[in-house]
């Protein structure tokens, strides 16, 4: 267990870490809960745990550029989130089932979902493209906390399903952030989850700041401690540590998929940007606090680690940059070539057989839309 640091330098509760700043590896470590983590990972895992880091930050990046040039309405960026969510998308099993806000890019890419989906959402192209029940990844929800209790229903679902209690188990995992832990809807999904010993793991990631609001004026106790209260464990983990962010989210899906219920996992993260590409995040906090966290970058720790245990070098670190400017300027020409929609065609897909109301608010909006023809307008 290793002491943390508040968002304006305060000393924070202890949490689970393998990979410090500096890129020391800690071989195992014992939580407040008990419960002994570690992780075993090949030579090959540990290099794709890099590129898997390294790949999400420059797509992020690339997008909240889009954004500034006006190819996007909006960008939620995961930049310093890196760790918490490859660590805990890698510790999924292909069964297992995923509810995202819409900021978690990281693990969508490890459920392995075109990363330009997200960004087809954001331009106003559609709705979210992919496939839920191929990827094992729901679509992205904006209303705040609601995919905690959508989670909690899923899973409700798969234990009446008799799909729990084994290796073999599914198991479900539900994303928010610091601020959605003052949301009703999460305080309800805790309840439910914990009455119907529901095979869930509610995944907080604790990024400091509920936009303008930091976290103090959010909570009086430390996230991870509120699952006391609900009847299930809670635990802290270094959510800048790739190593122990899957290693504690492997542990608690396990739990769940054998029917040992909820946990929560509050992930001590950072956000190092904005909230959203509509946020000015130099109005609320001092540019010494981001840098103090920049010493924790959790790309950084793995690349310093990689390097003392010589599990890399410069020729691998040069290709990994180069295939994440490959897939950024991939990304970015695809986006370009998105055809707008047909204004229409908000009418589509309504209602699997129709409907007259639908037919007749299309008919109306299309001779709306026919009335500009020719016109100054």
């Amino acid at each position: 267990m290793t002491k943390g640091r508040g968002a304006g330098g305060e000393s924070a509760p202890e949490f689970v870490q393998l990979l410090t700043p500096d890129g020391e590896r800690i071989d195992k470590v014992t939580g407040a809960d008990g419960v002994e983590y570690t992780v075993d990972f090949t030579d090959d895992e540990y290099r794709g745990l890099y590129r898997d880091l390294v790949v999400v930050r420059k797509l992020d990046s690339e997008a909240t550029a889009l954004q500034r040039q006006g190819e996007l309405g909006i960008w939620a960026s995961l930049l310093g989130q890196e760790a918490a969510q490859v660590g805990s998308g890698r510790a999924l099993r292909p069964q297992d089932m995923a509810f995202p806000t819409y900021r978690e890019h990281g693990v969508l890419y490890c459920r392995g979902i075109d990363p330009i989906m997200p960004l087809s959402l954001f331009r106003g192209v559609d709705h979210g493209a992919w496939d839920p029940v191929e990827f094992r990844f729901n679509m992205y929800t904006i209303v705040i906390g609601a995919q905690t209790l959508h989670a909690t229903g899923y899973a409700m679902g798969i234990a009446k399903d008799g799909k729990v209690g084994n290796d073999d188990g599914e198991a479900v995992i539900a994303y928010f952030g610091d601020g959605a832990s003052a949301q009703g809807d999460v305080n309800e999904a805790f309840i439910w989850a914990s009455v119907f010993n529901a095979p869930v793991v509610f995944f907080c990631q604790n990024n400091q700041y509920a936009i303008s609001e930091p976290i103090e004026k959010q909570t009086r106790v430390p996230l991870y401690q509120r699952a006391s209260g609900f009847g299930f464990p809670g635990v802290r983990v270094d959510g800048n540590d790739v190593l122990a962010s899957y290693a504690v989210t492997r542990t608690a899906l396990d739990h769940a998929r054998h029917g040992q219920g909820p946990t929560l996992i509050e992930a001590y993260t950072y956000r190092m940007g904005a909230h959203t590409t509509t946020d000015d995040p130099t109005r609320y906090r001092m540019a010494g606090e981001v840098e103090s966290w920049q010493a924790r970058d959790p790309i950084a720790r793995v690349r310093a680690f990689v390097t003392k245990q010589q599990i890399a070098g410069d020729d691998f670190f040069a290709e990994v940059d180069e295939l994440a400017r490959r897939e950024a300027l991939a990304l970015r020409e695809r986006v370009l070539a998105m055809e707008d929609p047909d204004p229409l065609s908000i009418f589509e897909h309504v209602y699997p057989h129709g409907s007259p109301l639908v037919d007749a608010q299309r008919k109306g909006f299309a001779e709306y839309m026919e009335s500009f023809e020719g016109s100054a307008h």
